[in-house]
């Protein structure tokens, strides 16, 4: 206990006493020489398993659906003309060839950012075991599904299969929506690593998946063996989820910061008398959506922009690209240029950015980060005009393949080390009670983001 038996100490920004609360904010605004404390009680066991947890979640959200889309192949084997005895690399795609890709990145953006907004406002109503854990239980459910249907002969039923697969689709986006809303707001309780290893983590998993699909290429192994490879990866890493926030859930250091954390306290420089009884009883204060929004709207906004501009580019643009020597028709330039440098490339600065963020945590001001969010926002036109076999109306400029190797690097490294700034900054930017909020808004605003930049791509495809 800090100062002498006289001290008066009241609790500060995380309950509210129970008088009235103009008087409060008129008393402290007097004592000139009170003096705010953080005092800390958390436990010292346990954070690194929560800490290695929080980045194994991090992995989860992202990689099972990865997986799930990586495995192109094997969806254009289910949905292939099944009266021909084989499939030619220049075959005519059929009808639910051709709409299946726009028909899944359709139902797994509405479903998910849907409730992504709908977490953000009511998630608070539901408890975090059921957040987490039913989401997570009902994402290996529906692995365990589609693993199966691998060696079920689908091609009477196409149609019917087609359908089925879209309905898991939408199951599957809002399990793993309400999973990464609830993941980010509960990170937002902890200190600002914590909210580094769950984008880390995110991060990471696109590097699994991208080299994944290299060793696929590698040993060009069948369509059908490589989505079950995948599926099963899939529901590995949502098991290990499953176990490890079970383990980290019974952590008391877990439930310290779950509860609150660190609370502050105010030492007051007023003599006894002018105490009131019962001052440290309090009431749990409920986050306001308005109000924390108003606190964090520059930052909501940048994590909005930030994003719409890298979908706008990044797959849809960026996969058009060739190599400059295609013409050569090697191994690199025909098979292994595109996943090394568009997907390998990406995902690896964009996982060193989001780490280097969480080193050094500047800038701290949230008007710099818009402005470097904006500059960044100069990249667009460079891959618009880069090398590509599809330019009709647009100049290629960018011709050489380490100018558009550099342009990836930098692309992927400015958006994971502004995405870990971003949502750092956001519940710090909020009263203890409203971080959870806070954090899960940004979760929103980050799926907001990608839609936007997936429709904005649809014009950037056509305007090439």
């Amino acid at each position: 206990m800090l100062g002498g038996e006289q001290e008066n100490v009241g609790f500060v920004p995380a309950f509210l006493p129970q008088h009235n609360v103009d008087d409060d904010e008129r008393c402290l605004l007097e004592r000139d020489q009170d003096e705010i404390v953080q005092l800390t009680n958390a436990p010292t066991s346990g954070a690194a398993l929560t800490y290695c947890v929080f980045y194994l979640l991090g992995v989860g959200t992202m990689t099972p659906w990865n997986f799930f889309i990586t495995a192109e192949d094997y969806w254009k084997y289910k949905f292939r003309n099944t009266t021909l005895n084989g499939t030619q690399p220049d075959e005519e795609l059929t009808p639910l060839q051709k709409s299946f890709t726009c028909d899944l990145a359709l139902t797994a953006t509405i479903s998910g950012t849907t409730f992504l907004l709908l977490n953000a406002v009511y998630g608070h109503h539901v408890s975090l075991r059921t957040k987490m854990l039913g989401t997570l239980l009902t994402i290996l459910v529906l692995f365990g599904i589609t693993t199966g249907f691998v060696e079920v002969n689908t091609d009477r039923w196409q149609e019917q299969f087609f359908l089925i697969t879209l309905i898991i689709v939408v199951i599957l986006n809002i399990s793993a929506a309400t999973m990464s809303g609830a993941l980010y707001g509960v990170a937002g309780l902890f200190p600002s690593e914590y909210m580094t290893a769950v984008v880390s983590g995110q991060a990471l998993g696109g590097i699994i998946t991208a080299l994944a699909l290299l060793l696929v290429l590698a040993f060009d192994t069948g369509p059908s063996a490589t989505a079950f490879v995948f599926f099963i990866m899939g529901a590995l890493v949502i098991l290990g989820c499953i176990v490890c926030y079970v383990l980290m859930a019974r952590q008391a250091y877990f439930k310290y910061y779950l509860a609150g954390g660190d609370k502050f306290k105010v030492i007051s420089a007023l003599p006894p008398s002018h105490s009131r009884e019962g001052e440290e009883t309090g009431v749990a204060l409920e986050p306001i959506f308005k109000q924390v929004l108003g606190k964090i709207y520059v930052q909501a906004s940048c994590l909005v922009l930030l994003y719409a501009t890298t979908l706008s580019v990044y797959p849809a643009v960026t996969v058009l690209m060739q190599s400059e020597h295609s013409a050569n028709h090697s191994e690199w330039t025909d098979v292994y240029y595109l996943p090394v440098v568009n997907y390998l490339f990406f995902n690896c600065g964009d996982y060193f950015g989001r780490l280097l963020a969480g080193w050094l945590e500047c800038p701290k001001n949230q008007y710099t980060t818009l402005l470097w969010t904006v500059v960044r926002m100069a990249l667009v036109p460079c891959f618009l005009c880069a090398n590509s076999s599809e330019h009709q109306f647009l100049p290629t400029l960018v011709k050489h393949d380490y100018t558009f190797m550099a342009m990836v690097v930098i692309f992927a490294l400015s958006n994971g080390y502004l995405t870990n700034i971003l949502l750092i900054m956001a519940p710090r930017s909020v009263k203890q009670h409203e971080k959870e909020l806070a954090a899960s808004i940004m979760a929103a605003c980050l799926s907001v983001g990608m839609v936007i930049g997936s429709l904005v791509s649809l014009a950037f495809v056509q305007m090439l």
